[in-house]
């Protein structure tokens, strides 16, 4: 069966990818065609440079993400290795052609491809031409005159600006993990059931500090005040958590997949003088929580 396939990285899967996803969708809807997003596996511009990339999402949650919001569109996570990177952008056409049946072809404006990103959103059409295969340019998405893109939204994130994000994402930002043991210290000596997350070493975090959560673990979601940071007040082994207090009583949730989305940034992350000023700053954190959540 041919594809109509949105073309790439969709790093956030943002409002703008989301356009790019639309219109795949209702080319595939036209012509009979299976709608497909290309992703690839990891960051072209890491393996090019070897260096990390904090990324909005990873690869899982980037599926996850199109799937709910475009139930029974497929997600194709190609591999980006020495081969991809050298593939000129011809062949990269051709690749999508006979690899995965494209029939339609979607980019956004500003799309770049093949070795040394040789390929262009004109060269796109020009091919597709060649080959007869449909062919969408789409023009940049904007919210009060700023532009949808995956470095804005890291900028936001980067400031703790959760809200704004989740405008230009059209979601909450989200991270998952699975949840480890951690020191037993929320649950034990402040009171709070607490879930602490690995985070994909790739995935970018907000700034530090603490903020109003959603976490869904095993199933059922729960209210929560998360802190991003290195726990000043009761770790001094200087690694950073992702730690939730859950507003209300679970089970042992440890080894349990787990996802949190961050609503609102209540406050900067900070060293108490004991745990009993650290108590009572997390009981006031969880009625702002409460009160971001009923909004």
């Amino acid at each position: 069966m041919q594809r109509a396939i949105a073309l790439g990285f969709f790093d956030g899967v943002h409002l703008g990818h989301q356009a790019l996803v639309r219109r795949t969708v209702e080319r595939g809807a036209e012509r009979g065609f299976l709608p497909a997003v290309f992703t690839f596996d990891r960051s072209p511009r890491e393996f090019v440079t070897g260096l990390p990339v904090p990324l909005l999402t990873t690869a899982e949650e980037r599926r996850r993400a199109v799937e709910s919001l475009f139930p029974g569109t497929e997600v194709i996570v190609a591999p980006f290795d020495r081969a991809m990177m050298t593939m000129g952008w011809e062949d990269f056409v051709r690749m999508l052609v006979r690899r995965y049946q494209a029939g339609w072809l979607v980019a956004g404006h500003d799309f770049r491809f093949g070795h040394k990103n040789a390929g262009t959103p004109k060269l796109l059409e020009r091919m597709a031409a060649e080959l007869e295969l449909g062919c969408d340019i789409i023009p940049a998405v904007a919210l009060d005159g700023v532009t949808v893109s995956s470095t804005h939204i890291r900028a936001l994130l980067e400031r703790g600006e959760t809200e704004e994000a989740a405008r230009f994402l059209g979601r909450p930002f989200a991270i998952a993990g699975p949840v480890r043991h951690g020191k037993g210290i929320g649950s034990s000596r402040l009171g709070w059931p607490t879930v602490n997350l690995v985070p994909d070493e790739r995935q970018l975090v907000p700034a530090y500090g603490v903020y109003a959560a959603r976490v869904t673990v095993a199933g059922r979601t729960y209210p929560a005040v998360t802190n991003v940071g290195v726990r000043p007040t009761v770790d001094t082994d200087g690694g950073m958590t992702v730690e939730s207090h859950l507003l209300e009583e679970a089970a042992d949730l440890y080894g349990a997949g787990c996802r949190v989305e961050f609503l609102r940034m209540l406050r900067p992350e900070r060293r108490f003088e004991s745990l009993e000023d650290l108590r009572a700053q997390i009981a006031r954190d969880a009625e702002a929580a409460r009160a971001c959540l009923a909004g």
